[in-house]
C-alpha cells in the first residue's frame, strides 16, 4: 500500500505541472523593422515578440518582404517556392540544406530558448550567426529587427 501511494504521489507531481518562465521582459507584443538592401532593391524584415505576463519571450515571428515575378509578397509567405534549399545543400553546413522558413524558425527557437539575442555570434564577416546548426542565411537584418522589438520590452 505504501508503494502505491508513494507511486500516486510521484506521478501526479510529474503530471500537471509546467515549468514556469520568468523574464525581464514587460507584458505585450514587440513589434521591430529593419529596412535592408539586397541585389539592389530594398526590403523589410518584421521581427514580432510576445511576452507573457511573467516576462518570458513565448514567441518570435520573423518574416522579410520580397519581390518575385514583380509581386510584392514576403519569404515566408513563398514557403518553398523560395528555393533556397539547393543553394542551402550545396554550401554544405545543413545535410540536404534548408529552405530560408526552416533556417527563420531555427533563430525565432533560439530566441525564445535563450530568452533573448545573448546567444548571438557572428563569424569574421560579420554576416552569418556562429555555431548555429541549421542556419547558412545571412541574419543581419532579422538580428536587428529583433533587437528593436526586445528594446521595447524592456
Amino acid at each position: 500500500m505504501k508503494k502505491i501511494i508513494i507511486s500516486l504521489i510521484c506521478l501526479i507531481s510529474l503530471t500537471g505541472c509546467e515549468k514556469i518562465v520568468e523574464g525581464d521582459y514587460k507584458e505585450g507584443t514587440y513589434m521591430g523593422s529593419d529596412v535592408y538592401t539586397s541585389y539592389g532593391k530594398q526590403y523589410v524584415t518584421t521581427s514580432v515578440i510576445y511576452v507573457d505576463s511573467n516576462g518570458a519571450i513565448k514567441s518570435c515571428f520573423i518574416d522579410s518582404t520580397y519581390v518575385q515575378n514583380n509581386v510584392n509578397t514576403t519569404k515566408k509567405t513563398l514557403g518553398d517556392a523560395y528555393a533556397m534549399k539547393e543553394t542551402s545543400k550545396n554550401i554544405g553546413v545543413i545535410p540536404g540544406g534548408a529552405e530560408w522558413y526552416e533556417q527563420v524558425k531555427v533563430i525565432e527557437d533560439k530566441v525564445v530558448e535563450n530568452q533573448g539575442l545573448n546567444w548571438v555570434k557572428y563569424d569574421e564577416t560579420g554576416t552569418k550567426l556562429d555555431g548555429v546548426s541549421g542556419v547558412t542565411i545571412t541574419v543581419d537584418s532579422y538580428i536587428r529587427a529583433t533587437s528593436k522589438a526586445l528594446e521595447q520590452a524592456k
